[in-house]
């Protein structure tokens, strides 16, 4: 039955989702409390310089192809990808650094470099790893997190004990190279929690590394955003921007409508693809699912800190992305999960889009991203801030064996305080709620509500978790749940 839809945000979840309700044949409607879209995957642009404001990642693309097919499209339709080769590089020292290869064979061969009879323990693992991509990927994560019943299948049931182990024993078990070991928990982290806290089923992460590798959508990652919005007009999907919502109207238990800028607009079915725990705030307590000592006892993933940086000149020895794993990562990672503080010496990674993409960057500049992962909820000033640009330049300038904060012509950064004011974001978290065994499927914040009829939710603080192609599937998996309900 046709029903009036009303979306808040505009992010990945968001987008997705209102293209699966209007191709059912509902009315949709998205409001994005900024003046542009795309949520966390906004656009900075400034003196000839373009960077991703949020993710910069682009992985599983197989993710993407089959939500731009569920309309009869491609992605290649829409923006033009490039597979970067190397996928990565990762510094653990002065002149000391794994260089990612895009495939499994060169990765393999790398490995056994470093560590004699890791090549062949690596084929095992990734064969483990593919296997339960195929599992994960292609079935369990487009199930939506109703009833535990979704996760047994007879591929699951042979998987039992991974739900129960972590990768960072699995890891540790097939390979005593700390850089190794290092480099293959890496993936997880998109996950948004210590290796040690995560199922060992989630090593699928390390296929969509070394398996389906590492690329890159021309003019970056907001093209998506770009295609999406244009896919979800083409399907008349209408999009408003700079709307602050201020309450969602509820009577006699069901969602009536929303109050936006001070106009009250009236509604069939709300979904909020804003954060969870803020978009409960906009309701009545009683009507909330959830309590703030819910939200209190919740493993969250990180924060960050961001800079957006534009360079005078190219930028030598790093790839497109680089990571810094030189200093202790368990003393980082504490600082994170369990004793949430600054980190004394943080792990960080940089993105340069300009070394692929001539549009990020005027002819012989480079646009740098820097990205240090924070606990959310800590103090966030300006001063912590530029202490923290000066420990990493540091040691960017000292492991990389070049000066370039003298090419630095301009700095913009994003923190805490930031995701909160751009993105009502609980604690300023920058991924949402972390996958750790209780917060997975059925044990994490619904997609339908259990208080208020007719609201939904959909994003990283619902199923089925963190990251760009989980919020592609937490869209189709809402805009399944509403349509099933919907009579």
């Amino acid at each position: 039955m046709h029903k009036d839809i009303k979306i808040i945000g505009s992010g990945f979840s968001a987008l997705a989702a209102s293209c699966y309700l209007a191709k059912q044949g509902h009315t949709v409607t998205i409001y994005e409390k900024n003046a542009t879209i795309g949520g966390r995957a906004r656009q900075l642009k400034r003196e000839g310089f373009t960077f991703d404001i949020g993710p910069t990642w682009y992985w599983m693309p197989d993710v993407f192809e089959r939500f731009f097919a569920d309309f009869g499209k491609k992605p290649s339709d829409y923006y033009e990808l490039t597979k970067l080769s190397p996928a990565y590089r990762v510094y653990f020292g002065i002149k000391d650094f794994v260089t990612i290869a895009d495939n499994l064979d060169e990765i393999a061969s790398t490995f056994e470099t470093i560590e004699k009879g890791s090549a062949k323990q690596l084929r095992s693992f990734m064969a483990e790893a593919k296997s339960n991509y195929d599992i994960a990927i292609k079935d369990l994560v487009y199930r939506p997190g109703v009833s535990p019943l979704e996760l047994i299948t007879p591929e699951t049931a042979k998987k039992i004990g991974q739900f129960f182990g972590n990768i960072s024993k699995d890891i540790r078990k097939r390979f005593k190279n700390k850089k190794l070991i290092q480099i293959l928990e890496f993936p997880v982290l998109f996950l948004g929690a210590k290796p040690s806290d995560t199922p060992s089923f989630y090593s699928f992460m390390n296929f969509a590394d070394f398996g389906l590798g590492t690329w890159h959508p021309k003019n970056g990652m907001y093209s998506v955003i770009l295609a999406m919005k244009k896919l979800a007009e083409e399907l008349d999907v209408e999009i408003n921007t700079s709307c602050t919502i201020e309450k969602i109207i509820v009577e006699k238990g069901k969602a009536q409508g929303l109050i936006i800028n001070g106009e009250k607009i009236a509604a069939d079915i709300i979904l909020s693809g804003a954060d969870y725990h803020h978009t409960e705030t906009l309701l009545d307590e009683k009507d909330r699912a959830y309590t703030e000592d819910y939200w209190a006892k919740k493993t969250f993933a990180p924060s960050s800190l961001l800079f957006y940086v534009g360079f005078d000149k190219k930028i030598e020895n790093v790839e497109h992305h680089t990571l810094f794993f030189d200093v202790d990562f368990d003393r980082h990672a504490e600082a994170i999960y369990d004793n949430p503080k600054w980190p004394d010496e943080p792990l960080f990674y940089a993105s340069f889009p300009s070394k692929t993409d001539a549009e990020a960057a005027p002819v012989g500049k480079e646009a740098g991203i820097f990205l240090i992962p924070l606990a959310p909820g800590i103090e966030d000033t300006e001063e912590l801030r530029a202490t923290y640009f000066e420990k990493i330049m540091s040691r960017f300038e000292k492991l990389t064996e070049q000066n370039v904060r003298n090419s630095v012509i301009f700095k913009e950064s994003f923190c805490v305080n930031d995701f909160i004011k751009e993105y009502n974001s609980y604690k300023g978290n920058a991924y949402g709620l972390a996958n750790t065994l209780f917060q997975t499927a059925f044990l994490r914040p619904k997609l339908k509500s259990r208080k208020v009829k007719n609201l939904y939710f959909t994003g990283q603080l619902t199923v089925p978790g963190p990251g760009v192609p989980p919020a592609l599937i937490s869209g189709k998996l809402v805009s399944e749940l509403i349509d099933k309900n919907t009579v």
